[in-house]
């Protein structure tokens, strides 16, 4: 007979991620629900992740580890560990993240009391250094949860920053209708491409670590070419003639184009994209400045004069 398959399935992709990787997976083993399986993939890392991983797989049934003979980019290595899943939930996992032991069962739990629409469960997130040191917590609250495609992909535009909700768990039937990580922007993309399939739950507590580091792929990729060889290396030599942004915008409308959506709900979510793209760039350009008109305001109220101050 065979084996009944996890209710959750976990996707680790990793590559050189020695450092870090150990407290992920204890943090990962450590939670308080248990019917999951941890798929890790090895994105045919060079430093000491493979012993790491085998290390683990051996005191652990419920992990399976795979090495990729080269490296096929982060995106590929995210799109297979999911390829690999047979959960009805899924979660992908960072090698230097850390999440808190209630974590997939309280999120479990938030699907089980909310709307059988539900795509994406996430908690909040504080965000820590190198260390495990708390930096600050996230101000991401997507607010994604009403019935309307249009306006849950309008608060996801506007209020999306780290993405770290995509960390959260997922209903595998709904990545599966995604195009998964793509090549630019892949985890903002993908988590724009949830919102217009169905609602996205937060859990309003703490529950997930995002850590921020030297070596996180915003910190060690520059050029818009080196973007596109870490996400995928056969794109290396590509050239690109738009800009970061609007190349982005572009897939966020490509989601739209093969959402499933009724024609009206359709026209007013292409409109959303251009507006609340903009309206955000033109709210943070225009910050600094509507700062130091606020302070100058503030200060003429209280009768002092800006060049009292330093």
């Amino acid at each position: 007979m065979a084996k009944r398959p996890p209710k959750v399935s976990i996707g680790l992709p990793v590559y050189n991620g020695d450092k870090y990787l150990p407290n992920a997976l204890r943090c990962l083993m450590g939670q308080d629900y248990e019917d999951f399986e941890l798929i890790i993939c090895d994105n045919a890392s060079t430093d000491g992740t493979e012993a790491i991983c085998r290390e683990f797989a051996a005191k652990d049934g419920r992990i399976q580890y795979f090495r990729n003979q080269s490296n096929i980019g982060a995106s590929g290595n995210y799109n297979r560990v999911f390829q690999l899943a047979r959960g009805e939930f899924f979660k992908w996992a960072s090698h230097d993240d850390e999440c808190y032991p209630s974590l997939v069962r309280r999120c479990l739990e938030t699907f089980a009391f909310g709307p059988a629409s539900t795509v994406l469960v996430y908690s909040q997130t504080e965000i820590i250094d190198g260390a495990g040191q708390v930096k600050f917590f996230s101000p991401e609250s997507l607010n994604a949860s009403s019935p309307r495609p249009c306006l849950r992909l309008a608060n996801v535009l506007l209020r999306s920053s780290y993405a770290h909700s995509l960390w959260g768990v997922i209903r595998s039937d709904a990545l599966r209708w995604t195009r998964l990580m793509g090549s630019i922007e892949a985890d903002h993309v993908l988590l724009h491409e949830l919102a217009l399939l169905g609602e996205l739950i937060e859990i309003p507590e703490v529950l997930y670590r995002l850590r921020v580091h030297p070596r996180n792929a915003t910190n060690i990729t520059r050029t818009p070419q080196e973007l596109l060889a870490w996400h995928d290396p056969t794109k290396a030599q590509q050239r690109v003639f738009l800009p970061h942004w609007e190349r982005v915008y572009i897939e966020y409308l490509k989601a739209v184009r093969r959402t499933p959506l009724s024609g009206p709900e359709r026209l007013v979510c292409f409109a959303m994209v251009p507006l609340v793209s903009y309206w955000r760039r033109l709210l943070r350009w225009s910050g600094p400045f509507r700062h130091r008109i606020g302070l100058h305001q503030r200060k003429h109220v209280a009768g002092i004069r800006p060049s009292e101050t330093t």
